[in-house]
């Protein structure tokens, strides 16, 4: 046998088809004995490669299947994963989410297994993706020190081999969900995903900047362009200086709106709205649909057949997802329903994907400072936390690049600032939107204009 090179085990193999991953599903249903049998199986290759100090010091690539049984017995259930995909290790598999399915509680809120669906082909799978080894991932890197180098030379006062350079790439492909049931349901569709984030540091330690690209087609992606954004940041936020905190007009770019508008997902629960638990309850049993929530430019939506967040079109129960319009101008439209709570309420279940989509307006990031006469522009939000989930009120700290905007244009870079804010209040303190730009695979975010965003505090964390 001819011996195989680690780079050859890094590269992805060929993704399991639907031949094959229902003959995987078929056999371990064949060995159940329960009252209902759901399998879930993830199948897939993914590679990374880590970068820091201007060097790789990391790559690594991995293949699994693994085959998740998930075993109801009357108001019982249990679940028992395993990687072991031969008769043997798939029937001892089955048995032992028999057994625990046995001991477990009663769920009184337990659904039963679906039965076949009709599903909406999704086109998730990008072959660059999937052929994305460690000699492209090494170049990409290499691209990505090169432009951020080119960046620091000039006038900037930098010698361009002293900027610390670092970041990750990872990208997948494979099948990261098919679902059998022993009623006859079987969902397939293959998936890839490419994510690239650097963080570009200047020698004096007082720069920071980022950027980051995530697609499931790596053939769209510019590692250049990364690598040259977050130099950019970097050098221009080197000195920062104090502001006093306080309200303030700031810019988020779409960045740093991914980090901040999702937080609102958690509202969107039906349940929790009729309950009287969310940001979007009205009173004992009622929600705020169909009232106006926020500024009338925003929509939100989840969609996953639009090709900027094409995805998986069921979830793990094997639900098909659908087009779900949350917001529409700045009207609750739509809550998120479960299987339960709908069946509860009497209504279909929303079936919605993890991609949430903002709409965004005609103007650039540009045009936004532009038009500021003052306010701070953000890069990007990190370490966030709630502090109240009934009015989505949040705190965090802004990272990587903030800046004082003066009469229409960055003037200086100033410190980082913690703030506490809720984007149910500020999204309807809305002065301007910007242009929508894919943030992540399954983000699609405008840079947002909004008015006296509150920030209580100073960091002297770069």
């Amino acid at each position: 046998m001819t011996p195989r090179s680690l780079f050859d085990l890094m590269q992805a193999p060929s993704v399991l088809s639907r031949e094959a991953a229902k003959a995987i599903t078929d056999r371990a249903l064949s060995y159940s004995t329960a009252d209902e049998c759901r399998i879930v199986l993830r199948s897939g290759w993914s590679g990374n490669t880590r970068f820091a100090g201007g060097e790789i010091t990391t790559a690594g690539g991995s293949t699994d299947t693994s085959v998740s049984i998930i075993s109801t017995v009357g108001k019982r259930q249990a679940s028992v994963s395993t990687n072991l995909l031969d008769d043997d290790g798939l029937r001892r598999a089955v048995e032992q989410s028999e057994r625990l399915a046995r001991l477990s509680p009663e769920d009184p809120e337990l659904m039963p297994e679906l039965g076949p669906q009709q599903y909406t082909s999704v086109d998730a799978y990008a072959p660059a993706t999937a052929q994305l080894g460690p000699e492209a991932r090494a170049q990409a890197v290499e691209g990505i020190f090169a432009a951020a180098r080119s960046e620091a030379g000039g006038s900037t006062g930098i010698n361009p081999q002293d900027l610390f350079v670092g970041g990750f790439l990872e990208a997948d492909a494979g099948v990261g969900l098919a679902v059998a049931t022993s009623r006859g349901l079987f969902a397939y569709n293959p998936t890839t995903n490419v994510d690239l984030s650097t963080t570009v540091r200047t020698p004096d330690g007082t720069g920071s900047g980022y950027a980051s690209i995530a697609s499931r087609d790596w053939s769209q992606v510019n590692a250049a362009d990364i690598g040259r954004t977050a130099a950019r940041k970097a050098i221009a936020s080197r000195n920062p200086q104090a502001v006093e905190p306080g309200r303030y007009t700031v810019i988020l770019e779409p960045r740093a709106a991914a980090d901040f508008v999702p937080l609102l997902r958690g509202s969107l629960n039906a349940r929790s709205a009729d309950e009287g638990r969310s940001a979007f309850s009205d009173g004992p049993n009622k929600s705020k649909i169909g009232q106006k929530v926020m500024d009338e430019r925003v929509t939100l939506l989840s969609d996953p057949f639009d090709p900027m967040t094409a995805s998986t079109p069921y979830d793990g129960d094997g639900l098909p997802l659908k087009r779900v319009v949350w917001i529409e101008d700045g009207v609750l439209r739509n809550l998120n329903y479960n299987r339960f709570w709908a069946r509860e309420r009497g209504v279909e279940p929303s079936g919605a994907s993890n991609a949430l989509i903002m709409r965004g307006g005609s103007k650039s990031l540009d045009q936004l400072i532009q038009e500021t006469e003052r306010g701070i522009l953000v890069t990007r939000f990190w370490y966030i936390r709630f502090l109240d989930q009934r009015t989505v009120m949040v705190t965090g700290l802004t990272r990587d690049g903030t800046f004082l905007i003066e009469n229409g244009r960055v003037s200086r870079p100033i410190k980082n600032l913690r703030w506490n804010e809720s984007p149910l209040l500020a999204l309807n303190r809305l002065e301007d939107i910007g242009q929508a730009e894919q943030v992540s695979s399954s983000m699609v975010m405008p840079a947002l204009k909004i008015r006296d965003f509150q920030f209580t505090s100073l960091s002297d964390a770069v």
